[in-house]
């Protein structure tokens, strides 16, 4: 049944990360991958709230917690994504791209699941 939940989320995280990265991306229209980091600081909103809504206010069963965070959440985050085209924006050349990118996708995520966090504990 874990190994359904799993999949059944994954699948859902991953085909929304790719409507909300591309959506992104047409409505940004840049060189830098604001789509991957749009999905990234969701997530991590998403991932901060519900694991503290789950654990501290909830007790949300073990068949949530893998359908949504391990299997949409983690299907729907792009690290390693991510990764890959801040090397791709640093071999191009485009430093201050790869920086931008890089620290705004980094500081906004943690922020983004510090409020998670916040907003669930309200």
């Amino acid at each position: 049944m874990k190994i359904l939940l799993i999949g059944l989320g994954g699948f859902l995280g991953a085909v929304s990360r790719y409507g909300v990265s591309k959506g992104t991306m047409m409505l940004v229209g840049t060189r830098i991958p604001f789509g991957t980091m749009a999905v990234n600081i969701i997530g991590s909103f998403l991932l901060g709230y519900l694991y503290t809504v789950s654990v501290d206010k909830l007790a949300l069963g073990e068949n949530f917690r893998f359908f949504a965070a391990v299997g949409f959440l983690g299907a729907f985050t792009t690290f390693s994504t991510f990764s890959v085209e801040t090397l791709h924006l640093v071999e191009d050349g485009a430093y201050a791209y790869a920086f931008i990118y890089a620290a705004g996708s980094v500081i906004l995520s943690l922020s983004a699941a510090l409020f998670g966090f916040w907003i669930a504990r309200l």
